[in-house]
């Protein structure tokens, strides 16, 4: 099975990265941002 990847996690008030418990005890506080896709496939020449 696949592993999610639930991306980092930020706080909104100071705008600093913040640990992932820390997002659970201040779901208002805190803004998860997910990474960018990989575009996988074959290279243009």
């Amino acid at each position: 099975m696949a592993k999610k990847s639930s991306g980092k996690v930020r706080s909104a008030v100071s705008g600093r990265y913040v640990k992932k418990g820390e997002a659970k005890r201040n779901p208002r506080e805190t803004v998860t941002e997910r990474d960018k896709p990989r575009r996988g496939g074959k290279k243009k020449k």
